[in-house]
Protein backbone atom coordinates (compact mmCIF):
# COMPACT_ATOMS: atom_id res chain seq x y z
CA UNK A 1 0.00 0.00 0.00
CA UNK A 2 1.08 3.28 -1.00
CA UNK A 3 1.38 4.12 3.09
CA UNK A 4 4.17 2.15 3.23
CA UNK A 5 6.04 5.46 1.86
CA UNK A 6 4.33 8.00 4.70
CA UNK A 7 8.16 8.31 5.84
CA UNK A 8 9.85 9.06 2.47
CA UNK A 9 7.25 10.84 0.03
CA UNK A 10 6.82 13.99 1.87
CA UNK A 11 10.57 14.95 2.02
CA UNK A 12 10.91 13.35 -2.12
CA UNK A 13 7.89 16.05 -2.41
CA UNK A 14 9.95 18.84 -1.88
CA UNK A 15 11.62 17.94 -5.34
CA UNK A 16 9.30 15.95 -7.10
CA UNK A 17 5.77 15.53 -8.08
CA UNK A 18 4.58 12.14 -6.10
CA UNK A 19 1.90 9.82 -7.62
CA UNK A 20 1.73 6.86 -4.99
CA UNK A 21 -0.67 4.48 -6.08
CA UNK A 22 -2.14 1.12 -4.72
CA UNK A 23 -1.16 -1.78 -6.92
CA UNK A 24 -4.68 -3.38 -8.28
CA UNK A 25 -6.18 -5.45 -5.70
CA UNK A 26 -4.36 -3.89 -2.69
CA UNK A 27 -5.48 -0.58 -0.29
CA UNK A 28 -8.79 0.31 -1.64
CA UNK A 29 -7.64 -0.01 -5.45
CA UNK A 30 -10.08 -2.33 -7.93
CA UNK A 31 -10.12 -5.97 -7.26
CA UNK A 32 -10.74 -7.44 -10.43
CA UNK A 33 -10.82 -11.33 -11.02
CA UNK A 34 -7.88 -12.89 -11.64
CA UNK A 35 -9.39 -15.21 -14.27
CA UNK A 36 -7.86 -18.92 -14.87
CA UNK A 37 -4.31 -18.08 -15.05
CA UNK A 38 -4.00 -14.69 -12.74
CA UNK A 39 -3.44 -12.23 -15.33
CA UNK A 40 -5.02 -9.49 -14.01
CA UNK A 41 -2.34 -9.86 -11.62
CA UNK A 42 0.14 -10.29 -13.68
CA UNK A 43 3.05 -7.87 -13.16
CA UNK A 44 2.19 -6.61 -17.00
CA UNK A 45 -1.47 -5.94 -16.05
CA UNK A 46 -0.17 -3.55 -13.19
CA UNK A 47 2.70 -2.01 -14.85
CA UNK A 48 -0.09 -0.99 -17.72
CA UNK A 49 -2.26 0.22 -14.82
CA UNK A 50 0.66 2.71 -13.52
CA UNK A 51 1.36 3.74 -16.92
CA UNK A 52 -2.20 4.87 -17.72
CA UNK A 53 -2.37 6.49 -14.06
CA UNK A 54 0.42 8.66 -15.34
CA UNK A 55 -0.64 9.58 -18.72
CA UNK A 56 -4.18 10.24 -17.33
CA UNK A 57 -2.79 12.90 -14.90
CA UNK A 58 -0.75 14.38 -17.90
CA UNK A 59 2.66 12.65 -17.05
CA UNK A 60 3.98 11.28 -20.20
CA UNK A 61 7.64 10.56 -18.71
CA UNK A 62 8.59 9.70 -15.28
CA UNK A 63 10.80 8.18 -12.71
CA UNK A 64 9.84 5.06 -10.90
CA UNK A 65 10.44 3.49 -7.66
CA UNK A 66 8.81 0.23 -6.13
CA UNK A 67 9.76 -1.84 -2.93
CA UNK A 68 8.58 -5.56 -3.45
CA UNK A 69 6.20 -5.80 -5.69
CA UNK A 70 6.07 -2.24 -6.59
CA UNK A 71 9.53 -3.25 -7.57
CA UNK A 72 8.75 -5.93 -9.71
CA UNK A 73 5.80 -4.05 -11.25
CA UNK A 74 9.02 -1.27 -11.76
CA UNK A 75 10.91 -4.06 -14.04
CA UNK A 76 7.75 -4.81 -16.01
CA UNK A 77 7.35 -1.08 -16.89
CA UNK A 78 10.98 -0.22 -17.70
CA UNK A 79 10.70 -3.27 -20.39
CA UNK A 80 7.14 -2.82 -21.47
CA UNK A 81 6.43 0.71 -21.53
CA UNK A 82 9.32 2.41 -23.45
CA UNK A 83 8.62 2.48 -26.77
CA UNK A 84 5.30 3.88 -25.76
CA UNK A 85 6.54 7.02 -23.77
CA UNK A 86 9.59 7.33 -26.38
CA UNK A 87 6.36 8.18 -28.83
CA UNK A 88 5.11 10.56 -26.54
CA UNK A 89 8.75 12.30 -26.26
CA UNK A 90 9.79 10.78 -22.95
CA UNK A 91 13.82 9.87 -23.49
CA UNK A 92 14.33 7.57 -20.42
CA UNK A 93 12.47 5.84 -17.03
CA UNK A 94 14.72 5.43 -14.28
CA UNK A 95 13.87 2.66 -11.85
CA UNK A 96 14.40 1.54 -8.54
CA UNK A 97 13.86 -1.71 -7.11
CA UNK A 98 13.57 -1.71 -3.46
CA UNK A 99 14.49 -5.03 -1.89
CA UNK A 100 13.75 -7.36 -4.34
CA UNK A 101 14.84 -9.60 -7.08
CA UNK A 102 13.14 -10.23 -11.13
CA UNK A 103 10.72 -12.87 -10.09
CA UNK A 104 12.41 -15.91 -11.49
CA UNK A 105 14.50 -15.29 -8.71
CA UNK A 106 12.59 -13.71 -5.82
CA UNK A 107 9.89 -16.71 -6.70
CA UNK A 108 12.15 -19.74 -6.02
CA UNK A 109 9.98 -21.15 -2.97
CA UNK A 110 12.67 -20.37 -0.90
CA UNK A 111 9.82 -19.10 1.86
CA UNK A 112 7.34 -20.84 3.16
CA UNK A 113 4.76 -18.28 2.69
CA UNK A 114 5.42 -17.80 -0.86
CA UNK A 115 4.39 -20.87 -1.05
CA UNK A 116 1.33 -21.06 0.82
CA UNK A 117 -0.02 -17.93 -1.06
CA UNK A 118 0.75 -19.30 -4.19
CA UNK A 119 -1.35 -22.40 -3.58
CA UNK A 120 -5.11 -22.79 -5.54
CA UNK A 121 -8.11 -21.02 -3.92
CA UNK A 122 -9.61 -21.13 -1.83
CA UNK A 123 -7.14 -22.94 0.49
CA UNK A 124 -5.20 -19.62 2.09
CA UNK A 125 -7.93 -17.44 1.70
CA UNK A 126 -10.03 -19.56 3.89
CA UNK A 127 -7.27 -20.27 6.59
CA UNK A 128 -6.08 -16.94 6.47
CA UNK A 129 -9.87 -15.46 6.87
CA UNK A 130 -9.26 -17.65 10.36
CA UNK A 131 -7.46 -14.68 12.23
CA UNK A 132 -6.21 -11.85 9.22
CA UNK A 133 -5.40 -9.62 11.87
CA UNK A 134 -2.26 -12.46 13.05
CA UNK A 135 -1.53 -13.22 9.92
CA UNK A 136 -0.99 -10.14 8.61
CA UNK A 137 1.20 -8.83 12.11
CA UNK A 138 3.15 -11.84 11.95
CA UNK A 139 3.85 -11.50 8.08
CA UNK A 140 5.09 -7.94 9.29
CA UNK A 141 6.81 -8.67 12.05
CA UNK A 142 9.07 -11.74 10.37
CA UNK A 143 10.02 -9.16 7.60
CA UNK A 144 10.94 -5.90 9.48
CA UNK A 145 14.19 -6.41 11.71
CA UNK A 146 14.18 -3.14 13.23
CA UNK A 147 11.42 -3.08 16.25
CA UNK A 148 9.06 -0.23 16.08
CA UNK A 149 9.49 1.10 12.65
CA UNK A 150 5.85 0.51 11.56
CA UNK A 151 3.54 3.15 12.83
CA UNK A 152 0.74 2.10 14.66
CA UNK A 153 -1.88 4.11 12.83
CA UNK A 154 -0.53 2.96 9.41
CA UNK A 155 -0.56 -0.89 11.09
CA UNK A 156 -3.94 0.21 11.52
CA UNK A 157 -5.09 1.07 8.35
CA UNK A 158 -2.95 -2.32 7.15
CA UNK A 159 -5.63 -4.46 9.16
CA UNK A 160 -8.72 -2.01 7.90
CA UNK A 161 -7.43 -3.08 4.28
CA UNK A 162 -6.72 -6.59 4.94
CA UNK A 163 -10.22 -7.32 6.66
CA UNK A 164 -11.56 -6.91 3.24
CA UNK A 165 -11.21 -10.89 1.71
CA UNK A 166 -12.03 -9.65 -1.51
CA UNK A 167 -8.04 -7.72 -0.89
CA UNK A 168 -6.77 -10.88 0.57
CA UNK A 169 -7.95 -12.89 -2.30
CA UNK A 170 -6.26 -10.19 -4.63
CA UNK A 171 -3.48 -10.42 -2.80
CA UNK A 172 -2.99 -14.36 -3.17
CA UNK A 173 -3.85 -13.74 -6.47
CA UNK A 174 -0.66 -11.66 -6.89
CA UNK A 175 1.20 -13.98 -5.84
CA UNK A 176 -0.10 -17.09 -7.96
CA UNK A 177 0.41 -14.71 -11.04
CA UNK A 178 3.92 -14.40 -9.92
CA UNK A 179 4.95 -18.15 -9.66
CA UNK A 180 2.94 -18.72 -13.25
CA UNK A 181 1.65 -15.56 -15.45
CA UNK A 182 4.75 -13.79 -14.68
CA UNK A 183 7.28 -16.39 -15.06
CA UNK A 184 6.20 -16.92 -18.69
CA UNK A 185 6.47 -13.00 -19.59
CA UNK A 186 9.94 -12.67 -18.31
CA UNK A 187 10.65 -16.13 -20.22
CA UNK A 188 9.48 -14.45 -23.37
CA UNK A 189 12.20 -11.38 -22.63
CA UNK A 190 14.76 -13.49 -21.42
CA UNK A 191 17.12 -11.63 -24.21
CA UNK A 192 15.96 -8.15 -23.25
CA UNK A 193 17.22 -5.60 -21.05
CA UNK A 194 16.86 -3.05 -19.29
CA UNK A 195 18.04 0.28 -20.72
CA UNK A 196 17.84 2.90 -18.19
CA UNK A 197 19.83 3.28 -14.77
CA UNK A 198 18.48 0.91 -12.08
CA UNK A 199 19.39 1.67 -8.77
CA UNK A 200 18.58 -1.35 -6.53
CA UNK A 201 18.53 -1.62 -2.53
CA UNK A 202 17.46 -3.90 -0.02
CA UNK A 203 17.75 -4.59 3.65
CA UNK A 204 20.94 -6.04 4.90
CA UNK A 205 19.21 -8.21 7.66
CA UNK A 206 16.33 -9.41 4.82
CA UNK A 207 15.66 -12.45 3.12
CA UNK A 208 17.12 -10.85 -0.33
CA UNK A 209 20.62 -9.45 0.63
CA UNK A 210 20.83 -13.42 2.34
CA UNK A 211 20.02 -15.72 -1.01
CA UNK A 212 21.04 -13.08 -3.38
CA UNK A 213 24.23 -11.40 -5.04
CA UNK A 214 21.71 -8.41 -6.03
CA UNK A 215 23.45 -6.02 -8.16
CA UNK A 216 24.80 -8.82 -9.97
CA UNK A 217 21.83 -10.78 -10.17
CA UNK A 218 20.21 -7.58 -11.92
CA UNK A 219 22.75 -7.18 -14.11
CA UNK A 220 21.66 -9.99 -15.55
CA UNK A 221 18.56 -7.43 -16.28
CA UNK A 222 19.43 -4.22 -16.67
CA UNK A 223 22.52 -2.59 -18.68
CA UNK A 224 23.01 0.05 -15.80
CA UNK A 225 22.59 -1.00 -12.32
CA UNK A 226 24.18 0.46 -9.16
CA UNK A 227 23.01 -0.94 -5.29
CA UNK A 228 23.82 -1.05 -2.09
CA UNK A 229 22.37 -2.57 1.17
CA UNK A 230 20.91 -0.61 4.12
CA UNK A 231 21.21 -1.90 7.12
CA UNK A 232 17.57 -2.92 8.38
CA UNK A 233 15.03 -5.76 7.14
CA UNK A 234 12.50 -6.13 4.38
CA UNK A 235 11.25 -2.29 4.76
CA UNK A 236 14.11 0.17 3.89
CA UNK A 237 11.25 2.90 3.64
CA UNK A 238 10.17 2.42 6.91
CA UNK A 239 12.78 1.26 8.72
CA UNK A 240 15.47 3.38 7.94
CA UNK A 241 14.11 6.30 5.74
CA UNK A 242 17.04 8.31 6.04
CA UNK A 243 19.18 5.97 4.26
CA UNK A 244 16.68 5.47 1.81
CA UNK A 245 16.39 9.15 1.09
CA UNK A 246 20.03 9.31 0.77
CA UNK A 247 20.46 6.95 -1.87
CA UNK A 248 17.43 8.31 -3.55
CA UNK A 249 17.95 11.63 -3.43
CA UNK A 250 21.36 11.17 -5.65
CA UNK A 251 19.70 8.71 -8.01
CA UNK A 252 17.04 10.76 -8.98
Amino acid sequence: MHLTWHKVAPALAKRFTIVAPDLRGYGDSAKPEGGTDHANYSKRAMAADLVDVMHQLGFERFMVVGHDRGGRVAHRMALDAPQEVEKTGADRYRTDSNDVCPDQYGIRPTLLLVVFLIQPAPLPERLISGDPDFFLESHIAGQIKIPGSVDPRVMAEYRRCYADPAMRHAACEDYRAAAGIDLVHDANDADRRIEVPLLALWGARGTVGALYDVVETWREKAVDVRGYAIDCGHSPQEEAPAELLHRLDAFL
